[in-house]
């Protein structure tokens, strides 16, 4: 512990509310003597909490906390620790002599508002290169695009609340009983109310369990099931022609489109037999508001914007948009991808939701009083490993663990001259790949905002001293900034400060009305922006109108063969975080699932004479890693599941990505198994 007693600690905690920093739910906590409880008055969780949120204190207290900055000049020498002054020389330094091209900021849906904010001026409105992404383009990059192409704006056009006004809700590619607990209570309560429940998976997940239908699709044919749904709301007469012909272009092309899909073809693509999509349509069909939400299984594709495509065309044409109880529901997967994203923190976009055009190009210069901002879109995550950088700095992520082709991804790795990390923690998988390495301040010893899955900004407090020698993240780009010469620019005394500047910068593009936001009160109430949007019901394209594209199955993820004839499934499980860095630590009141399982169809395990419990070895082209076999018949044939908090996964995974998102395909890869 880094506190003097528990007393203490105690006392640093009484009567603090502040919000969960794990998914993107954003529950409410209380501090109640020395455990976290819910807040009963927040309206994200209404004072439930699942493990991760209960547990989160630990993540404070564990011994694997980086507590002082540290350097080494090879990868071959052993850290040694340095001062703050040495570091952020060495570091702005390295920048100065670099050309902007080569240097590039990799951030992550774990830091605050105030940190992407200060992270995303330094590098696009001074270094002058768009070269700064989050790990946010490996889980939500499809549906940012998606959104954008179709309704105009990275805007998620539902709230978590509206379940209980559906009649329906649809979950594709959706494990919300693992990956978020809290909103699947809120389903489960909403159930009892009347709600109707479809899940879609090739696994039969907890979540499953509660769902009135169960359709057990085929890995890679989303977008044949959704083009079939589309297909028989023309054919049946269901579109809602005034919505459509006021608010919606290209209804005309698609329906001709879908005068020559191969419909039969499509449907056997999916796995489903001609009763299944039956049962299904006639759900659909009775039932007046309907949610789809989706997550990690659409968008991690190499064709992740054509899934979210395919499916928000249902919801353009039936209407079933911008009212309550309706509408294509994207979830968000970390606390904070959200806000990083609204602050410009993906290297696609600049600022407040503006993009390349010379119109915003103007209004981000003048903002900033800088003249430097490019209009090159810059690298994204995925890209810059193989892009020669100079400089990497990486911040509260991992990509050495997610990135897909491990093995590859190593390699490129070590040739970047220098790459440091700023990490809270000392044992990711990056950190053997680093040459400095700075103590940031984690979850509790840090304030600022964050905006949770359907648009609610809360406020993240902070419950303690600063442990040692850590700093806040904006601190420490800050000092990067003033040791470059951009004092004047970077002069924040509090992430109160920060945010202001962001409000006012929001003004620049009106529907993110944060403007209309106080810091101060986000500590009572949370504010939740573009609620006016909904009302209005109009879209945020130029013409106010949203469009519809025609996309179809292209196959273009790995295919199985006789080599490799399984499909690797990749997903979250209900306990742990990603590698379990915070999470995976002794708990002496908690249950929770192994780190490192197979999940296999008895059928194939007796293929290749495997039994339940064994150790197996999983491989693909690019590697192999070993696992424990759990036969289950709640997974579709010539499929396999294993959890993302195996830290050597990507061991396996191919880097195939989707071309307009940049997002890994982690759900297509092919592989084989066998006895150790």
């Amino acid at each position: 512990m880094m506190y003097n007693n528990k007393i203490d600690f105690i006392r640093i905690l009484e009567m603090i509310k502040s919000v969960c920093g794990y998914c993107g739910v954003g529950c409410g906590l209380e501090f109640e003597e020395n455990k976290l409880i819910g807040d009963v008055v927040y309206p994200t969780n209404e004072g439930k909490l699942c493990s991760k949120g209960i547990s989160e204190l630990i993540s404070i207290q564990t011994p694997s906390r980086l507590l002082r900055p540290k350097v080494r000049d090879d990868l071959t020498q052993e850290f040694k620790e340095t001062t703050w002054s040495n570091a952020i020389n060495k570091i702005a330094t390295k920048i100065a002599l670099s050309p902007k091209e080569k240097i590039g900021f990799y951030l992550s849906g774990q830091l605050l508002t105030e940190d992407y904010y200060i992270a995303n001026k330094l590098m696009k409105g001074f270094i002058g290169t768009n070269n700064v992404d989050t790990n946010s383009r490996t889980c939500m990059s499809s549906a940012v695009v998606a959104y954008k192409k179709s309704i105009g704006a990275d805007y998620v056009p539902v709230r978590m609340n509206d379940v209980h006004d559906a009649n329906l809700l649809i979950l594709v590619g959706a494990n919300t009983a693992e990956a978020h607990v809290v909103f699947h209570n809120r389903i489960k309560t909403a159930k009892k109310q009347g709600l109707k429940i479809i899940v879609i998976d090739p696994r039969f997940t907890d979540t499953a369990k509660i769902a009135d239908l169960y359709l057990p699709i085929k890995a890679g044919s989303d977008i044949d099931f959704w083009n079939l749904v589309s297909n028989r709301i023309i054919d049946e007469g269901l579109v809602d022609e005034k919505f459509v012909e006021e608010n919606v272009n290209n209804y005309d092309l698609l329906k001709n489109k879908f005068k020559r899909i191969p419909v039969t073809k499509m449907l056997k693509r999916t796995g489903l037999s001609p009763e299944q999509f039956e049962i299904f349509w006639q759900m659909y069909k009775e039932n007046e508001n309907i949610i789809t939400a989706w997550t990690m299984g659409i968008n991690q594709s190499s064709q992740g914007v054509d899934k979210n495509l395919a499916i928000i065309n249902t919801h353009l044409l039936t209407g079933k948009i911008f009212t309550k109880g309706n509408g294509p529901f994207s979830l968000t997967g970390q606390p904070n991808a959200m806000g990083g994203r609204e602050v410009g923190g993906l290297s696609t976009m600049l600022a407040v939701h503006l993009g390349f055009d010379k119109e915003s190009i103007k209004k981000v210069n003048e903002f900033w009083k800088t003249s430097k901002v490019s209009n090159v879109v810059g690298l994204t995550a995925t890209q810059m490993l193989e892009a020669n950088l100079d400089v990497l700095i990486i911040c509260h992520t991992d990509p050495i663990y997610h990135l897909p082709n491990r093995n590859k991804m190593e390699e490129l790795m070590k040739k970047i001259p220098m790459v440091v990390e700023i990490n809270a923690y000392e044992n990711s998988e990056t950190s053997p790949f680093a040459h400095i390495k700075l103590p940031a301040a984690p979850w509790g010893e840090k304030e600022g905002t964050q905006t949770n899955l359907d648009r609610t900004i809360t406020k993240q407090e902070k419950l303690t001293r600063i442990s040692i020698d850590c700093k806040p993240d904006w601190e420490i780009f800050q000092l990067i900034a003033q040791r470059l010469g951009y004092k004047e620019a970077f002069n924040f005394e509090s992430p109160k400060e920060i945010f202001e500047e962001y409000q006012e910068m929001t003004k620049l593009n009106p529907h993110l009305n944060i403007y209309e936001a106080s810091y101060d009160n986000l500590s009572r109430e949370p504010f939740i922006w573009g609620e006016k949007i909904r009302k209005n019901r109009k879209f945020l394209t130029k013409d106010k109108k949203a469009n519809l594209f025609f996309v179809e199955n292209k196959l273009l993820s790995e295919k199985t063969s006789l080599k490799y004839p399984l499909t690797l499934l990749t997903g979250r499980t209900r306990d742990q975080w990603h590698t379990g860095t915070k999470t995976n630590l002794p708990r002496t009141l908690l249950k929770y699932k192994e780190l490192n399982f197979c999940e296999i169809h008895p059928i194939n395990a007796k293929q290749f004479g495997i039994q339940d419990g064994d150790s197996i070895k999983i491989s693909s082209i690019r590697g192999e890693i070993e696992s424990k076999a759990i036969l289950t018949e709640d997974i579709r044939i010539d499929t396999i599941f294993m959890p993302i908090s195996n830290r050597n996964i990507n061991y396996l995974t191919h880097d195939l990505y989707d071309k307009d998102s940049m997002q890994p395909d982690y759900n297509h890869s092919a592989v084989r198994v066998e006895k150790v």
